[in-house]
């Protein structure tokens, strides 16, 4: 036989060892193979956050915003009880920080013109309706009495205010004429008016 066909032989018989040993490599890497789930189509459900509760959400659009009112109501009342109870959390700007919280019980701990000028600027608007001379005299020195009344109270919490102020944060950043302004506004407004709500009684020592 010429070396022609002995090659060709012999590159027959490798070819066909060749092609029998990469079916058997084929069929070992099948069986050993593990599918992944999403060959497998397994959905895997996710996790919930640790320590958050997760609120299901409605599929109905009227039933989601009739949730969103009750819990924007809820949020409202929320922070209006605060604010009434003087959580820093919920008080305006103006209200927050320890120098306000002692204007506030300075004023409060003390009876205050201010609370009554109110009452009195309405006798006078009545006052000054009626045709009566005498009347309207009255109402006029009244008025006159009770702006002459709020100007002195006001001037003595300004100076209560500086004095404890001053002892109490010797240090403090804020303007003092800012907590003059904001004690003399409180002290116009009705006790049981005023918010935050009064956490002092009439008369206690500050």
């Amino acid at each position: 036989m010429s070396p022609l066909f002995r090659r060709k032989a012999a590159d027959l018989v490798e070819d066909a060892t060749s092609s029998v040993t990469e079916e058997t490599s084929a069929d070992n890497r099948r069986k050993n193979y593990t599918p992944s789930k999403k060959e497998l189509g397994v959905v895997t459900p996710k996790r919930a956050p640790q320590g958050r509760r997760v609120e299901a959400v409605p599929a109905d659009r009227k039933e989601a915003a009739k949730l969103m009112r009750e819990r924007q109501r809820t949020e409202r009342a929320q922070a209006s009880e605060g604010m009434r109870n003087g959580d820093e959390r919920y008080l305006l700007a103006r209200d927050r920080g320890p120098e306000r919280s002692l204007v506030r019980d300075i004023v409060d701990s003390r009876r205050t013109v201010g609370s009554f000028f109110i009452a009195g600027a309405v006798i006078v608007m009545v006052g000054s309706v009626v045709r009566l001379q005498a009347v309207q005299l009255a109402s006029n020195v009244l008025w006159a009495l009770l702006a002459l009344a709020v100007v002195v109270d006001s001037i003595f919490i300004s100076q209560r205010i500086k004095k404890v102020v001053k002892a109490r944060f010797p240090e403090t950043g804020q303007r003092m004429g800012s907590l003059y302004l904001y004690g003399i506004m409180r002290a116009l407004t009705f006790r049981r008016m005023r918010v935050p709500k009064p956490k002092v009684e009439l008369g206690a020592k500050i």
